[in-house]
């Protein structure tokens, strides 16, 4: 099981949202730990990929308009992935993702 942490604006950014974007996220990340876990890739309805000029930095889709930024941090248990949530919200996030 990944291991996570969330930076300060992504829970701003989280309790900033409604109930209904609340829960496709949960719904999102539920899906995201199943693909961790099994190691083969991200499925492509959550459209994973690099942002530009920001190294180390990935973006996640959860909605139509939805985006949640994230990174790779130093595993807290040795064998698992541990990943930094950094922004959460429309396509505004990439401004400082």
């Amino acid at each position: 099981m990944p291991t996570y942490e969330r930076l300060p604006r992504f829970d701003r950014d989280y309790k900033a949202l409604s109930a209904e974007p609340k829960e496709a996220f949960r719904q999102a990340v539920r899906k995201f730990v199943e693909d961790l876990e099994a190691g083969k890739g991200f499925r492509r309805s959550l459209r994973v990929k690099g942002i530009q000029r920001a190294e180390g930095v990935f973006e996640l889709t959860w909605a139509k308009k939805g985006r949640a930024t994230f990174g790779y941090g130093e595993p807290v248990r040795e064998g698992e992935i541990h990943i930094v949530w950094r922004r959460l919200g429309t396509h505004d996030v990439f401004e400082t993702p």
